[in-house]
């Protein structure tokens, strides 16, 4: 797999199938290994390595229904009182960032109303601070860490 823009991270692998696994803490199991995939998962380790986020708060690719449409987001972290924190959004790390990439998550966000947001293609990260008063976001250089309150 291609190397990102993340530290280094050791994961566990299995095959099945002729297929690449990879192992998802969150979800608990083996998810087949796409380049998306390596993405999220090293967001998952950088979001609890080096942010310090409980594994507890922390959920990934669950469904969404925005306008009456079914969606998936990549990853969620919840504040200990269950209002959500942050919203993921991955894509592959051939895919470019781009507006329309924005326009998912702040579609997403109209539903679920996170505080951050975080767009990465795993070589490219992207972190905002909503302002929902004035509907619009701010870019951050660095999400912040895990408060313990």
């Amino acid at each position: 797999m291609q190397q990102l823009n993340f530290p280094t991270y050791s994961f566990r692998f299995k095959n099945s199938e002729n297929k690449p696994y990879i192992f998802d803490e969150i979800r608990k199991k083996f998810i087949v290994l796409t380049p998306e995939e390596w993405v999220r998962q090293h967001v998952v380790q950088f979001l609890l390595l080096e942010k310090k986020y409980p594994k507890s708060l922390i959920n990934v690719e669950k469904l969404v229904k925005v306008n009456g449409l079914n969606r998936r987001y990549d990853g969620i972290v919840f504040n200990p009182d269950g209002t959500i924190f942050l919203l993921i959004e991955c894509k592959a790390p051939e895919v470019t960032i781009s507006q329309q990439t924005f326009d998912q998550i702040a579609q997403y966000n109209l539903i679920l109303k996170a505080e951050y947001l975080m767009v990465t293609n795993g070589i490219n990260h992207y972190f905002c601070k909503m302002d929902f008063e004035n509907e619009k976001y701010q870019f951050l250089q660095h999400l912040p860490n895990y408060k313990n309150e």
